[in-house]
């Protein structure tokens, strides 16, 4: 019985009530008994998420490498679409249980969700309890950093239907941790720094760049900080930056090269300033107390019981206070974007600030900086002496007072205009009624607790009010679970419209999802479409594809054969040869007449000289694209004329990274392909290299002599092979080490 309290430790306890809290939160995802079961709305993490993770799965558990989609924007690189996060180790371990399990599902991605949220709680209550060492209040302070960080207003907001922007930010605390212990002493550890390393590779790998991209400058930034405080010579930091950066891009390198090749090739690479500097409303800081008054979800609230205990530790100008203090404002300012000059000076400043818009989310910085700053005042608190911090405490009870007096204003205003109008303020009532009740809360027992910080009952209690107005605010919420269980959200059998077009099994043709498919279920379904929700989407396809939700240039120049809409009426010939319903009602599916074929021998050609020239010559209304190929450059073969009756192209095979084609033709022609131009991308013919000319500003075409010949496009990518070396010998590598350091903990042990 002895041995067994020995480990029953104070930590035990807390990681216990963590591993407890993660069970209650997500209950409705976990029980089995239908009628109870809730799941994540559909959305992004529907459309996006779950659609491109079945594709990995199908692709992955064939034993194939998934380099590239056909199925959505008329073709990507998926290896390089970053939020597919293709080789990221936890998507990566839920299809291998998936693959146990029986197969793929909706609720697989949710569990890896759920799986994600905890280990955040654990990872900041891992580096909490390690900078709070020694404080009597730590384990508190830990348990109070957690809750935060995994509950909060941001983590339980957006990021559960973003998924890979809460894959990305949970790794947070663990990189951090490991500059902790690399500069706890006089002399670096550097073996730690591979901790943080790993951290920030395996948040570049889960796929939302923008936001590895803010953790990279704020681990810059802690290890400068952290070195300065250490006294550590210059040379130190900027070879300890080198090495965690050296080992973050070795790590996720199979990733960030096709990823970053793709960024270069997508419509989002010619934004500007005003594309790029979309975030918060500056009404949005009223949601650090009144959650859910200004929109749908509330990203910076981290609980009135939190943010006071947060401004305790900026207030008593704790150690290291202040430089979470700084990244919290700073990280504020860069979540208004362009409404604040933060961004202004930093979109100028801070190299690659220009890849990215949507600056609200380094709000994950505002929250996880408040969590720590809250779990550093919660573990001083603890040590609280009643006598010598009197005046403290009175100050304390003065500030809280204000607040509550200000929330029961708030409150009154909102209730006399809820009795006027019922309709128009009935649901503020209840929002600003729970602001004030957890101000008055937190003003009885944040003192109660500085009155006898010793005695358990008082800092449970407050650790209990946390956590009532945490998961108030985000448990089951409805604006992210519905009340159904996750096999009616959505089906992996696609519905009869869906299945008319994949009866076809002629080999090489797109359809128009819009509707009826939706999204990016194109690849849920293996119907080739050409559109798609994914936000990088190559730049010639884009601006052809959405120039139009009617479009038919688009789909002559990508092959559609199906096109799903509601009109009954095609501005080219087609026939209706199945209807349904969809989610925005009646839909029909056309079948055109006549479609272009994949692949077409064209005898003319025009050429230009750049993608703004071609889309110009296709908008001439006289234009054959049939007749008529356009290139960026002149293929030197073309003799004027006709199509001549006997000339064929046929597709033969067709795989994601690979397809063959047969054509004949009895002069030289250019073989014009209805699939995106893209690096990576080669050609042979009869077996021999052939280049891929552009055509049309964003397809492929490849000059054919006359005569029988084998046409082969195989996707390779330098990019690829590169990064997967690099990868392999980087993940190799910390392996060996791994084993080396525990081999000697293990002698020094004995």
């Amino acid at each position: 019985m002895r041995q067994y309290r020995q480990w029953i430790t104070a930590d035990t306890y807390a990681v216990l009530i963590l591993l407890a809290l993660w069970l209650f939160f997500f209950w409705r995802l976990f029980t089995p008994i239908e009628a109870d079961q809730a799941s994540i709305k559909q959305g992004d993490f529907s459309g996006q998420f779950v659609a491109f993770a079945a594709y990995q799965y199908q692709r992955i558990a064939a034993g194939e490498v998934p380099l590239w989609n056909p199925y959505n924007n008329g073709g990507l690189p998926f290896i390089g679409d970053t939020q597919a996060a293709v080789f990221y180790p936890p998507r990566l371990a839920t299809i291998g249980l998936s693959k146990l399990a029986g197969g793929f599902s909706y609720h697989a991605l949710e569990l890896e969700m759920t799986v994600h949220v905890l280990a955040c709680a654990l990872m900041m209550y891992a580096f909490i309890r390690r900078l709070t060492l020694g404080n009597p209040g730590s384990v508190f302070g830990a348990f109070v950093a957690a809750v935060i960080a995994s509950y909060g207003g941001f983590l339980q907001s957006y990021p559960p239907l973003q998924l890979a922007l809460l894959e990305a930010v949970i790794w947070m605390p663990l990189a951090t941790l490991g500059i902790l212990e690399a500069t706890r002493q006089e002399r670096i550890r550097w073996a730690w720094l591979t901790l943080t390393g790993l951290a920030l590779g395996l948040s570049w790998m889960a796929g939302h760049p923008q936001s590895s991209f803010f953790l990279t400058y704020l681990l810059v930034a802690y290890f400068a900080y952290r070195a300065y405080a250490q006294r550590y010579n210059w040379r130190i930091v900027l070879i300890g930056i080198i090495l965690f950066g050296l080992l973050t891009g070795g790590l996720a390198a199979v990733q960030l090269l096709p990823g970053f090749e793709y960024l270069l090739h997508t419509a989002r690479a010619g934004m500007g300033f005003d594309e790029k500097g979309n975030g918060f409303p500056f009404q949005d800081v009223v949601q650090f107390i009144f959650p859910n008054i200004v929109t749908l979800w509330s990203p910076l609230f981290v609980g009135i019981t939190g943010l006071t205990l947060a401004l305790i530790a900026l207030w008593r100008r704790l150690s290291g206070s202040l430089f979470w203090g700084i990244v919290v404002i700073v990280a504020l300012g860069l979540s208004f974007g362009g409404n604040s000059p933060i961004f202004d000076l930093l979109f100028n400043l801070v190299p690659g600030m220009r890849f990215f818009r949507g600056q609200e989310r380094a709000a994950y910085l505002v929250s996880f900086g408040l969590a720590i700053l809250a779990g550093m005042g919660a573990a001083h608190i603890l040590s609280w002496d009643k006598l010598q911090d009197f005046k403290a405490t009175r100050r304390i009870q003065q500030v809280l007072l204000g607040l509550v007096i200000i929330c029961g204003v708030v409150a009154g205003a909102v209730l006399i205009m809820w009795l006027g109008n019922n309709e128009a303020y009935g649901k503020y009532i209840s929002l600003v009624a729970f602001s004030f009740l957890s101000a008055l809360l937190v003003f009885l027992l944040i003192p109660f607790l500085l009155n006898n910080p010793q005695q358990p009952i008082r800092y449970v209690l407050v650790g209990g009010l946390l956590v009532f107005e945490l998961f108030t605010l985000s448990m089951d919420s409805s604006s992210n679970y519905d009340s159904i269980s996750p096999d009616e959200q959505l089906s992996f059998t696609p519905s009869p419209l869906i299945a008319t077009a994949l009866t076809d099994t002629d080999i090489h043709f797109r359809v128009d999802g819009y509707r009826a498919l939706h999204d990016n279920y194109g690849s849920l379904y293996g119907l080739a479409d050409m559109r798609g929700i994914s936000p990088l989407f190559l730049e010639g396809p884009f601006n052809l594809i959405n120039s139009g939700l009617i479009n038919p240039l688009a789909w002559e120049l990508f092959a559609v054969r199906y096109v799903y809409t509601d009109w009954n009426e095609m501005p080219v010939s087609s026939e209706i040869i199945a209807s349904g319903q969809d989610r925005y009602g009646e839909v029909k599916l056309h079948r055109l007449t006549d479609p272009r074929p994949f692949a077409l021998l064209i005898y003319t050609a025009q050429i230009v000289e750049d993608d703004e020239q071609a889309r110009s010559a296709l908008s001439d209304p006289n234009f054959n694209a049939r007749r008529t190929i356009i290139l960026n450059q002149d293929p030197g073969i073309l003799t004027n004329g006709d199509i001549p009756e006997d000339a064929e192209a046929t597709v033969t095979t067709f795989k994601p990274e690979t397809f063959t084609l047969e054509v004949n033709t009895p002069h030289n022609a250019v073989l014009s392909v209805s699939h995106p131009d893209y690096p990576g991308w080669y050609a042979t013919v009869d077996g021999e290299p052939a280049p891929i000319l552009r055509a049309y500003g964003a397809l492929s075409a490849v000059t054919i002599p006359s005569g029988e010949h084998t046409v082969t496009f195989v996707y390779n990518p330098l990019s690829y092979r590169i990064g997967a070396i690099i990868s392999l010998l980087t993940w190799a590598g910390m392996v060996v080490m791994g084993v080396i350091l525990l081999a000697r903990r293990r002698h020094v042990r004995n």
